[in-house]
């Protein structure tokens, strides 16, 4: 009987330990790269740290000082980051799932084609990209736009595009929503392409007799998966793109603090004035805006 239970108890190990085989990899990884540098960055936050010293605890300390005391932070990072957040974030979803859908009706050659046309520029490194449109808001006359602008005597002087905390903040929009259709918005498209053509049939025998509502009442419904994974992306998107703002730019902090987002606040203590245990308290509150609105998400396109 115990050899029996031993034998046993020796395949289920054998078939358990191949499972975690498989696993290990990403749990290696995960632990290294995600579960440690939070868990780092949490205990420093609680610490005085200049990378120089050994860290010195100072409690909550760090917390404090940014909720009362960081006058840039309450002033002009936070508001940054939220209008930045809810502009990019949720306009950054509607537009993926708006042209999405719009390839969903073509032929699978030209919607082959756009779908590779509008993912492209998210696999576009932040810096190259910002190149590119740094030549087109250049604040000389031989940038594109005021050159444009110049020839049509729109305007009697050249702009300075970048520098000016009127138009950084919506520049820094416009391109982080061009280069926003990434793996979310393909995972939509993906998501409508595999829906059965026969619940539109029974939508239409239902009485669901507009687009509008074969997309309220048949897409949405048929592809939560895929819109709750479009959603997390959107989110995470839109509050770590904040090195936009600085390499349009080109300083951090950015003009008047007008494109200032909670990454470049944290880069800005981090690795330019060596407070270590200070920005990593501000990385802590960042984490925790994302992890809510992740939950928001979750509450929306969870399968019941």
């Amino acid at each position: 009987m115990q050899t029996e239970w031993r034998s046993q108890l020796s395949r289920q190990w054998r078939k358990e330990a191949s499972a975690y085989g498989f696993i290990a990899p990403y749990a290696v990884l995960f632990a290294i790269f995600i579960a440690i540098p939070v868990l780092a960055a949490f205990l420093l936050s609680f610490t005085f740290f200049d990378s120089i010293q050994p860290p010195q605890f100072n409690g909550l300390l760090n917390y404090i000082v940014l909720l009362t005391q960081d006058d840039i932070f309450m002033r002009y990072v936070l508001p940054n980051t939220i209008q930045f957040a809810v502009l990019v974030g949720p306009g950054g979803y509607v537009l993926a799932f708006l042209l999405a859908w719009m390839l969903a009706q073509l032929p699978r050659t030209p919607r082959t084609i756009f779908a590779l046309i509008l993912y492209s520029p998210s696999m576009t490194g932040g810096i190259a990209m910002a190149v590119v449109w740094q030549t087109l808001f250049s604040g000389d006359q031989n940038g594109y736009l005021n050159s444009f602008l110049l020839s049509l005597n729109l305007i009697q002087a050249p702009i300075q595009w970048l520098q000016s905390p009127e138009y950084l903040m919506t520049i820094m929009i416009i391109v982080t929503l061009w280069s926003s259709m990434g793996v979310g918005f393909l995972a939509m498209l993906a998501g409508m392409l595999d829906i059965n053509p026969e619940l539109y049939e029974a939508g239409a025998l239902d009485g669901v007799s507009s687009r509008w509502q074969e997309i309220i009442y048949i897409t949405i419904p048929s592809m939560k998966p895929q819109m709750l994974f479009g959603a997390v992306m959107a989110i995470v998107g839109a509050f770590q793109a904040g090195t936009i703002g600085v390499a349009l730019s080109g300083s951090n902090p950015t003009p008047q603090y007008a494109g200032q987002l909670i990454v470049n606040h944290i880069e800005d203590y981090g690795f330019l004035r060596y407070e270590m245990g200070y920005a990593a308290a501000v990385s802590v509150v960042l984490l925790l805006m994302v992890l809510l609105f992740n939950r928001l998400a979750n509450r929306l396109f969870r399968e019941d």
